[in-house]
């Protein structure tokens, strides 16, 4: 038999025993459950940051991966505590939209309100319902328990949208989704997308970003492009990013989360 998967993504950060007391506690109520840390670096209290990681991880895990999603900044008030049960895999955490692109790439068979305290620890704290709730639902779902067990079904869960990219005439339309730690700024927009506008490997890009306007080669490894030479290229997560190699695009060029970009081809060369 299969050992359980279980996977956590948190912004609970790592100096502190939250994330090992989640652990703790699936691993008293499912011992043989194997532990995968997705990430516990999301900035505080970004749900809509932590939904675009969870939905990028998410694909990649085998079928009946139990994903353990806490970016709570409600926790403690009313926002409801739910299962989501996709095609694929199972998805735990609070009601506020963080579980739910993700589940929707798969496709959503039913959302479950957690109410049986049957299956949760005897006392929960109104700040940590990571450890008290989120965690034994899931080991309890690791020992073949069903969803359907922890309550009633809801239909008014929260939707977060994520921004989506457009088409306009020969461009494209988007934003900054977010920056990784080698200040590479990742895009919202599609290599699907950027085909269909004609570009390609190769290309000499117009980038505006936030009222600037470059001409960036669209790169097929960071390695083609000069050290220090600002570039585009499309990440593992086939989404257009700008970066520099060897170097620090957001903070050389002042890149922020939400900045809007525009695509296109340029008439000339770098």
């Amino acid at each position: 038999m299969k050992r359980p998967i279980i996977a956590l993504l948190t912004d609970f950060g790592t100096s502190d025993i939250y994330v090992a007391e989640m652990k703790a506690v699936i691993l008293s109520i499912c011992p043989e459950a194997e532990i995968v840390d997705i990430t516990h670096d999301i900035p505080r209290f970004n749900v809509r940051l932590g939904a675009i990681k969870l939905l990028e991880a998410s694909r990649y895990f085998p079928e009946g991966t139990i994903h353990v999603g806490v970016v709570d900044p409600g926790v403690g008030t009313a926002r409801r505590p739910i299962i989501v049960h996709a095609e694929r895999h199972l998805y735990v955490g609070p009601d506020n939209g963080l579980l739910i692109p993700a589940a929707m790439q798969e496709g959503i068979k039913a959302v479950y309100h957690i109410e049986n305290r049957k299956y949760l620890l005897p006392k929960i704290s109104r700040t940590f319902h990571g450890r008290d709730i989120f965690a034994p639902t899931a080991a309890h779902l690791a020992l073949g328990v069903k969803p359907s067990d922890f309550g009633r079904k809801i239909d008014d869960y929260v939707v977060i949208d994520l921004p989506k990219p457009r088409i306009v005439g020969n461009s494209i339309e988007g934003e900054i989704l977010y920056i990784d730690q080698f200040g590479n700024s990742i895009t919202n927009i599609s290599e699907e997308m950027l085909h269909k506008i004609g570009i390609k490997d190769g290309c000499t890009l117009k980038v505006e970003l936030e009222g600037r306007e470059m001409k960036l080669r669209l790169v097929s490894a960071y390695g083609d492009a000069e050290v220090g030479e600002v570039l585009t290229i499309i990440g593992d997560n086939d989404l257009l990013e700008v970066s520099i190699n060897r170097g620090n695009a957001a903070k050389s060029l002042n890149i922020k989360v939400g900045d809007r970009v525009r695509i296109s081809l340029a008439e000339g060369r770098v």
